[in-house]
């Protein structure tokens, strides 16, 4: 007898120099990121509420269970890599999602980076103090 699989929805994400693997099952609404729940993972109320955004906005909260697996950058980095990767894996499982997630800014990559470092400086803008004497 044949086992019923689940339908799994997959996104990437990026945000900085994070990237986020995210796989939507249909489920209660469980958060899994890297073998943790989000709870566990996220320390900061604000990086969790990052996280659900494109779920609240869709009212699939208690719908999908995510599964996330995110790599590089920062706290913060890796909260938006998640949520770019979950926007576009609902994206993915229902295209009536697309306006209401693009309108919000969720499926747009942000393009903001690290500035690089410049010779002469001691940073990409700080330069060495300067003395006339």
């Amino acid at each position: 007898m044949a086992k019923k699989e689940n339908i799994v929805f997959y996104g990437t994400g990026r945000r900085k120099s994070s990237i986020a693997r995210v796989r939507l099952l249909e489920g209660t609404g469980k958060i899994t990121i890297n073998g943790k729940d989000i709870d566990e993972f996220f320390g900061l109320e604000t990086l969790k509420v990052i996280v659900r955004q494109p779920l609240t906005v869709t009212n699939t909260t208690s719908k999908y269970d995510v599964i996330a697996t995110v790599k590089g950058g920062g706290t913060t980095g890796q909260a938006g890599a998640i949520r770019h990767g979950l926007a576009r894996a609902l994206n993915e499982a229902n295209q009536e999602y697309r306006p209401i997630l693009k309108q919000n800014g969720f499926l747009t990559r942000d393009p903001r980076m690290k500035e690089r470092k410049k010779y002469g400086l001691k940073k990409a803008r700080k330069a060495p103090q300067f003395s006339k004497r």
